[in-house]
Order: structure tokens, then C-alpha cells, then sequence
């Protein structure tokens, strides 16, 4: 199985630290952030692994190399524009267009069992699998809703055409998915320009009834995207709150 980590983000809310680094070298409990996605994914077998890059993305590339230190294979999809998640994959879709394959972005930390998320993803047969978590402002920073069979039924504003099945929990999205090929057939068209999955991709998906499902997950995550939050999770981490799996 193959990988994407996301990592072309220019981490304005990290600045002024990432007025000279990018955010995926920014150091979490000792190491660049971006190297937590790559020991999970090695965890689990994942060898086969691109990363996008945009904002000081030689600094990437030169402390990464071809990732023979990790024990993994490196490729690069350079954006000299951002193209965000959906312009990101479509440029690597030759990389990524063969099977089943996960993403990753760089600045979230989480301590998942992705071989649990694979074999749901399987059971569900579904087309694309987020994991979701449990949150307390999820209406407030806008919601990715699952009926009581797992199935998406609500993209932000965008719902399933279909009602969906019991309660509804609503959760956000964690920054990891797994996805099957088939995502690149609703991105025909749109050449290699910016737009979101979850904004453009995952409605259009769900209005053509494809299934798209939410795994619930509710161990240890923790945005990165601010100095507060990096804190946090150097914390939880220090004080052993919270731990990685992976890294054991």
C-alpha cells in the first residue's frame, strides 16, 4: 500500500518560527513533526509514501532524502502554487492511482491503529474512510456527519441525498483517510488547480451515492498547528497523558 502525507501548508499560524523553516520541520517532543506520520506509516508497513511541498520544501526534501533512514521510500509532488488536498492528490495521482491508499497531514499527531481503519474500510467497501473524532465546537467549525451505519451524510453544508440511518453523531475530521482510487474519477476536469476535497471532491461523491464512511476515533490526537497546541501535545506527551504506539 502506498501514502500521502500532506506537508505544502506555509504554517501561518506558526509564524515567526516558520518564517524560516516549514511547518513539517517545526520540532514536536524532539523531532521535525513530519516524522511522526512517517514512523506510523512504517509501523504498519507502508514503505511507499510521497509528500507534497511548497513552502521551503528543499528543507524537506534535504532532511528526508529518499527516506532510507526511516526505513521507508520518499517521493516528492512539488506545488509551485498551492494546490490544497484536492489539487495536492490530483498531481500525484499517478503515484497513488494503483490501489487502496491512506493520507496523512503533517500537522496533526494521533496514536491510531491504521490496520483497525483499513479493515473497516474494507468491511464498509466504501470509497473513501475518514477518521473522525468527537468535538465539542463541531458546529461551530463545521461539521462531517455519520448516520448510525457509518455512512457520511453531511459534508459541511453538503448533505446525502439519501436519509441517513438513525442518530447522527457529528464529529471532525482528523487529517487521516484512506481512499480508493476511484476518488480521481470526480476530480476529472480540474487540472492542476486549487480546490478541497471535502469542499468539492466529497460532496459530489456523495451526491453520486458513492459510500463514503467515518471511522470514530476516540484515543489521542492533537492539532499542531500553533505553538499553544504543539505545547500541548509536548505536555500530554512529557507527563504521560497521553503516548505513541508507534513509537514504542
Amino acid at each position: 500500500m502506498k501514502a500521502m502525507v500532506l506537508a505544502a501548508g506555509q504554517g501561518t499560524r506558526l509564524r515567526p518560527i516558520t518564517d524560516g523553516i516549514p511547518k513539517a520541520l517545526v520540532p514536536v517532543a524532539g523531532r521535525p513533526m513530519i516524522e511522526f506520520g512517517l514512523l506510523l506509516l512504517r509501523h504498519y508497513g507502508v514503505r511507499d509514501i510521497v509528500i507534497n511541498l511548497h513552502h521551503f520544501g528543499a528543507q524537506v526534501e534535504n532532511h528526508l532524502g529518499d527516506g532510507r533512514r526511516f526505513a521507508v521510500n520518499l517521493s516528492y509532488s512539488h506545488e509551485p502554487e498551492l494546490l490544497d488536498t484536492g489539487g495536492g492528490l490530483l498531481k500525484a495521482k499517478e503515484f497513488l492511482q494503483d490501489s487502496t491508499f491512506i493520507v496523512i497531514n503533517t500537522d496533526a499527531l494521533i496514536d491510531i491503529n491504521l490496520a483497525e481503519v483499513l479493515h473497516y474500510h474494507r468491511q464498509q467497501h466504501a470509497a473513501a474512510t475518514l477518521v473522525l473524532r468527537p468535538d465539542a465546537d463541531a458546529d461551530r467549525y463545521g461539521s462531517i456527519d455519520i448516520g448510525a451505519d457509518g455512512r457520511i451524510c453531511r459534508f459541511l453544508e453538503h448533505r446525502s441525498p439519501e436519509p441517513p440511518v438513525g442518530a447522527v453523531k457529528k464529529l471532525m475530521f482528523t487529517g487521516v483517510q484512506i481512499l480508493e482510487p476511484r476518488i480521481f474519477d470526480y476530480m476529472d476536469g480540474r487540472g492542476l488547480k486549487k480546490f478541497s476535497t471535502t469542499r468539492e471532491t466529497y460532496p459530489r461523491m456523495l451526491g453520486a451515492g458513492e459510500k463514503l464512511c467515518g471511522y470514530c476515533f476516540q484515543g489521542f490526537w492533537q492539532d499542531l498547528g500553533t505553538q499553544e497546541r504543539i505545547a500541548e501535545a509536548e505536555r500530554q506527551l512529557g507527563c504521560g497523558q497521553a503516548r505513541l504506539h508507534f513509537l514504542q
